[in-house]
């Protein structure tokens, strides 16, 4: 079946530079580990797209609609289609005491933000520094080797990846979305509750859930306190030692009944 705008798919890709072959991303570990682009805390797994959103680049979010599952394809977009032609405007000279001026020590390669833009440090050298203001992969025509893992039908499953999406610290199976009466309630997972962000996080998914899932009308997140159980008190071997009481006290019992004994002589 024909996928198409609103559909919830998973996937896996390795994005190129033609020009190039340089990996710029990718979801899979391994790739990123080999091509030194892997980025510690960084979560390598397929990717959710809701296809028409634009969540991935306008050419391939198109490409996607006309893929099947499971089957991997490459998809080339040309520059005009990805971060558009090279500005020779956006690049410019600045005096190097300028940066040094705002704690900015720049290198070649480097991504910097000066003047309130995004630049990427072309060359240092004679007091000067050549900015690029252009976005990294302008002119640059890109490959893309895409697979859809998965379409995602059930409510349930796209609630899981909308959360999954908005905290991807939190194991996805850890939080336990049920949906009754057109209510929707999350319970979050002792996990969240301290994740830096979390309240924010919350109010992407409820905007999420309300744009694509029309039907629910009420959504709630549940945070759960538990009390920590109190401690059983430990059994000591002062048990036994008690029971051996009576066999230890028995010259003290025959000491109190000579009272008794005497007591009763005297009536005599």
């Amino acid at each position: 079946m024909a996928l198409q705008k609103g559909d919830f798919i998973l996937i896996d890709y390795v994005a190129k530079v033609k020009e190039t072959n340089e990996v710029f991303d990718t979801t899979k570990e391994d790739v990123a580990k080999k091509e030194h682009q892997f980025k510690e805390g960084e979560l390598y797994e397929p990717k959710l797209v809701v296809l028409g959103e634009n969540w991935v680049l306008k050419t391939l979010d198109e490409e996607l609609t006309k893929m099947d599952v499971d089957k991997p394809q490459t998809i080339e977009i040309p520059s005009d289609k990805a971060f558009g032609a090279r500005d020779p405007n956006k690049i410019q000279r600045v005096p190097l005491k300028q940066l040094y001026a705002k704690e900015i020590n720049p290198v070649v390669g480097a991504r910097i933000e000066f003047q309130n833009k995004n630049a990427t440090v072309r060359s240092v050298g004679a007091g000067r520094v050549l900015l690029d203001y252009n976005p990294p992969l302008a002119g640059r025509t890109l490959i893309y080797e895409v697979t859809i893992t998965k379409k995602i039908d059930s409510t349930e499953e796209k609630v899981g990846a909308l959360i999954h999406r908005r905290v991807p610290v939190v194991e996805q199976d850890k939080f336990k979305p049920s949906i009754e009466n057109k209510n929707l309630t999350i319970d979050m997972p002792e996990d969240t509750f301290y994740v830096e962000g979390i309240q924010i996080a919350k109010r992407g998914i409820a905007m999420d859930i309300q744009k694509f899932l029309p039907d629910v009308e009420v959504t709630k997140f549940v945070e759960t306190f538990k009390s920590e159980p109190k401690p059983v008190a430990a059994t000591t071997a002062a048990a036994p030692a008690a029971e051996a009481k009576p066999a230890e006290t028995a010259p003290v019992e025959e000491k109190a009944e000579k009272p008794v004994q005497e007591e009763t002589a005297a009536k005599e």
